[in-house]
C-alpha cells in the first residue's frame, strides 16, 4: 500500500485527488493540507511513501519546498501550468500532472510509483549482510537495521522487532560492509541508515523516536551526505 498525502492551497483540487485515490486499492491518500508548514511538520513526524504536490502555493513554491525537506519522499506535481515540467524533473520528480486532473492520467502517474515502490523493496528484501557473533552467522537485512553503536571494540546493531546483535567488529569494518549511499556514520559511536532520518536539530537526529548525537568530527561530512539525500 503506497501511503501519500496531497498538498494544494485550493481545497477543491484537494477533493479530486482523493477522489482519484478512492477509486485505486494500491494507494491510500492519509491526509491533505494547504498549509505548507503543516506539511512538513506531518511529513517529518510520520513514514510516508509518496506527496502529491502542488507548484503554485502562497507560502512557497512548491518545488523549492520538496527540495527544504529532511526525508526522502516521491513526488508527483500538480499544476495549471507547464514552465516548471523540466525542473521538477531535475529534482526527481515521478510524475508532473497539469490540472486539470484527468482519472487516467492520475492512473498512469501512480502506477509509475507503484513501480519504483516494487524495485525498492524487491532491492531492500534481497540485501542483507552476514554478521557472525554469539559462535554463528547471523544474517541481518539492511532495511530493518536501526541504528549501529559502537563500544570499544565491539558493535551493538540494534533492529526491528529483534534482539539487538552484539559482535566483535570495529565501526570502520561495519561501515564498509554497508553500501555507503544508505547509511553514513554521523559520530564516532553511530552509524545510522538514512532512509530512516526523521528531523535534524541541534546537533542531533532523530530517528524512529530516538536522539542520536552529531559528533563534531562527522558533522561537516554528514551535512554534506545529507544535502544529496
Amino acid at each position: 500500500m503506497i501511503k501519500a498525502i496531497a498538498i494544494d492551497d485550493e481545497p477543491l483540487a484537494l477533493k479530486i485527488l482523493a477522489h482519484h485515490c478512492d477509486k485505486i486499492e494500491e494507494i491510500n491518500l492519509e491526509k491533505t493540507f494547504t498549509n505548507l508548514s503543516e506539511a512538513k511538520t506531518y511529513i517529518n513526524d510520520n513514514e510516508i511513501d509518496l506527496i502529491f504536490l502542488d507548484i503554485e502555493m502562497p507560502q512557497q513554491n512548491g518545488i523549492d519546498f520538496y527540495k527544504s525537506l529532511n526525508k526522502k519522499v516521491m513526488v508527483i506535481f500538480t499544476t495549471a501550468y507547464d514552465q516548471y515540467a523540466l525542473e521538477g524533473f531535475n529534482v526527481s520528480a515521478i510524475d508532473y500532472i497539469m490540472k486539470p486532473i484527468s482519472f487516467d492520467r492520475f492512473k498512469e502517474a501512480v502506477e509509475k510509483v507503484i513501480k519504483v515502490k516494487k524495485l525498492i523493496s524487491n532491492k531492500n528484501e534481497d540485501s542483507f549482510i552476514m554478521i557472525r557473533a554469539d559462535y554463528k552467522l547471523n544474517k541481518i537485512y539492511l532495511k530493518d537495521i536501526q541504528y549501529i553503536e559502537g563500544l570499544d571494540d565491539y558493535i551493538q546493531i540494534y533492529i526491528d522487532n529483534q534482539p539487538k546483535i552484539v559482535a566483535r567488529m570495529s565501526m570502520k569494518a561495519i561501515l564498509e560492509t554497508l553500501p555507503a549511499k544508505d547509511f553514513i556514520r554521523i559520530h564516532r559511536s553511530f552509524i545510522i541508515p538514512i532512509k530512516r532520518i526523521k528531523n535534524i536539530q541541534n546537533k542531533q537526529i532523530e530517528i524512529d523516536s530516538i536522539l542520536i548525537p552529531i559528533g563534531e568530527t562527522y558533522k561537516s561530512e554528514t551535512l554534506e551526505a545529507l544535502k544529496k539525500i
